[in-house]
Order: structure tokens, then C-alpha cells, then sequence
């Protein structure tokens, strides 16, 4: 086989992956607007792609607060859990895994993509300089209200009342996203993160809230079916940190003392920062690499070590069946840009065609 590497079974933590080729998390817009579920849309979509060695999902809210974007899919009540095990099951059938990203939006999103009644938590009162997509356009972002101590153990409950139902949902694992500026991230970064108590200033403070989150996941999962997304140094959502480097070799080390099963690295060469070199030499557990990858190059830094891993994203919105491309070295299908958050309907989400029925 061409790409023998990307082909090979890895462990990871308590998962058995039969390739090395992992689905990315990618936010899609095509869950409920009125109630945040899944449907039998996001079943179709998902188990398509079963054979990846793990998938990732998009960004999962653990509460109605925790919401950002349009059309992002929950798991904070049992309509959700329900909704969610159709998809698990498709993933099942193929003999795949599958890992629920739990993502919380914090001050990133606006009121025009959340419910009534919910609010925008952050560790400051400081709005994000940056825009967001809604049905009525690009918006700027609102000032969020800073949590207070209270506040700050109910969202921790929160995360770990989701990690509960993910398992009873029946994924195999969850990831918590602590990059591209969302809530974890906001209590990392100076820049957004301007706290007094101890939630804020030195960076094992900052570092608090995800060390509290990730114990209240291990509760519910065990160590070794939790992973952790991460992007030191990369802006997106107005993320900006004194020292980013020195900010995520702690995390990683944290990540490591709780022995957690993976890190899921972006690599942006735009931030001067090598993630993947850098959670080489901090975490001990599995590496996935993610970010414009081809077969050729995963295969390649699978055999130099410099990953266990790789994730693709955009080449998994075109092509189910992505497995069987890289392993005939089939060319791909074309990405549909304009269909990437199209809302609602297979369109550009389930009809992208397989080499074989």
C-alpha cells in the first residue's frame, strides 16, 4: 500500500484506531435552529465517513449559553443525547469511532445565533474585536459579563454534565476545544483574561478553569477517552497572548500530568510557532497533527514521528469515502466553498458522490 504509514492501527489512550486518518472537527451550520439537535441529516453525514480510524465532531455546546454560532448542534438536555445516539449508532455500524468536541462559544457569537434568554460568559467583561456570520450578516460581537466564582463551577458542571451524556449517547471519547479563542482559551490568554482573583493573573491561574473543566471530564470518561484541541498563537476570534508558547507548554504539561489519551495540534506557520514540535516536547500521549495536510505528507510525518496522526477537514467535506481515496490514490472531489455553511438540506453536506455505490 502507498500510504502504509496512514494505514497502520494506532492506540490512543483507551481507543483502538484501525487507520491513522482522523475526520477534523468542522463546523457545518446544519443543526435545528429551534432546539440546537441533530437529525437524521448529521446521522447520514457522519456515518458516510465511518471508516476514518476517529472522527472528530463539530463543536458541541455543553449549555444553551455556550452557544456562538448559527446552527451548532447541543448535548445539554436528553432530546439532545437521544438525537445523538442515531448518529453514534451509523458511525458504529461501520465499525468506526467517534469523539464529541465539546465547545463552548464563552464571548464569542451573537444574540441573533443564540436562544432566548441566554447569555455571554467570559472570564472579563471585554468584548471580542472581530465578527461573526448570522442569517442577517456579519455582526460585530457583544461585551460578554464576567463570570463570577459561581458562575465559573456551574459552567465547569456543565461541561462535565455533557461529557456524561456524550458517553450515554454513545460516543467512544470527547475533545475539548481550547483553541480559536473559545471559552478555555479566553481564561488562557492575557488579552481577554484580566481577573484579579484566582481564575486570572499568573498563568497557573489562568490555567484553572480548563484544569477544572478536564478533571470533571475525567470523572465521567476516564483519562484515557479525552483529548484536547489546541492552536498556540493563533489570533482567530481577537485570541491574543503575551507568550503563547509559555502558555500552552503549561497546558501541555497539565494535559500530560492528567494523562490524557490525545492533543490535537493545529499547525499555522502564519504564528511562528511549530504546535507539533512544541507537543512533542511537553505531552507524552498520542499527537494528532491537523491543518492542509495530503496523504503524502501525513504518511510522511507518521514515519518521522513528528505525529501518530493527521486529521483532514476540507478534503472530508468533499469526500466521503476519503479512506478508500488516499489507499487507491484516487483523485478527490472539488469542495463546494458555497456550501460549506449552507443552513439546512443534504445540499453540499451528503450528495458528494463516492467512487463506488
Amino acid at each position: 500500500m502507498k500510504y502504509a504509514n496512514l494505514y497502520s492501527s494506532l492506540e490512543i489512550g483507551d481507543l483502538q484506531l484501525r487507520n491513522r486518518i482522523v475526520m477534523a472537527p468542522m463546523t457545518r451550520s446544519r443543526a435545528r435552529q429551534d432546539d440546537d439537535a441533530v437529525s437524521e441529516l448529521q446521522a447520514n453525514y457522519y456515518g458516510q465517513r465511518g471508516d476514518a480510524g476517529l472522527i472528530v465532531t463539530e463543536g458541541v455546546h455543553p449549555s444553551a449559553d455556550g452557544k456562538g454560532y448559527n446552527r451548532t448542534p447541543g448535548i445539554y438536555n436528553d432530546a439532545h443525547t437521544k438525537a445523538w445516539s442515531s448518529v453514534t449508532d451509523r458511525v458504529h455500524d461501520r465499525g468506526g469511532l467517534i469523539a464529541c468536541q465539546l465547545m463552548h462559544c464563552g464571548r464569542v457569537g451573537h444574540a441573533l445565533n443564540k436562544g432566548r434568554n441566554t447569555r455571554f460568559l467570559a472570564p472579563s467583561a471585554l468584548p471580542a474585536n472581530a465578527e461573526i456570520f448570522t442569517e442577517s450578516g456579519m455582526m460585530s460581537m457583544p461585551t460578554p459579563e464576567a463570570m463570577t466564582l459561581a458562575e465559573i463551577k456551574s459552567v465547569v458542571a456543565d461541561y462535565q454534565a455533557a461529557a456524561a451524556r456524550a458517553l450515554q449517547a454513545g460516543f467512544d471519547a470527547v475533545e475539548l476545544h481550547c483553541a480559536s479563542g473559545y471559552l478555555p482559551a479566553q481564561f488562557l490568554a492575557t488579552g481577554s483574561n484580566l481577573r484579579d482573583d484566582q481564575y486570572g493573573g499568573s498563568l497557573e491561574n489562568r490555567l484553572r478553569f480548563v484544569e477544572e473543566v478536564l478533571h470533571g471530564i475525567r470523572v465521567e470518561t476516564g483519562a484515557g477517552r479525552i483529548g484536547l484541541r489546541i492552536s498556540p498563537g493563533n489570533p482567530y476570534n481577537d485570541h491574543v497572548d503575551d507568550n503563547p508558547t509559555e502558555t500552552y507548554a503549561a497546558l501541555l504539561q497539565l494535559a500530560d500530568r492528567l494523562g490524557l489519551a490525545w492533543v490535537h495540534a493545529i499547525r499555522m506557520a502564519s504564528t511562528g510557532i511549530d504546535s507539533l514540535a512544541l507537543s512533542r516536547e511537553y505531552f507524552s500521549g498520542a499527537l494528532i497533527g491537523s491543518d492542509s495536510f495530503n496523504a503524502a505528507e501525513a504518511d510522511q510525518f507518521i514515519a518521522e514521528h513528528r505525529v501518530d496522526a493527521v486529521s483532514f477537514g476540507r478534503a472530508y467535506i468533499a469526500n466521503p469515502d476519503l479512506v478508500t481515496r488516499f489507499a487507491l490514490d484516487a483523485p478527490l472531489n472539488t469542495l463546494d466553498k458555497r456550501t460549506i455553511y449552507a443552513g439546512e438540506g443534504a445540499g453540499g453536506y451528503t450528495d458528494y458522490p463516492s467512487l463506488s455505490p
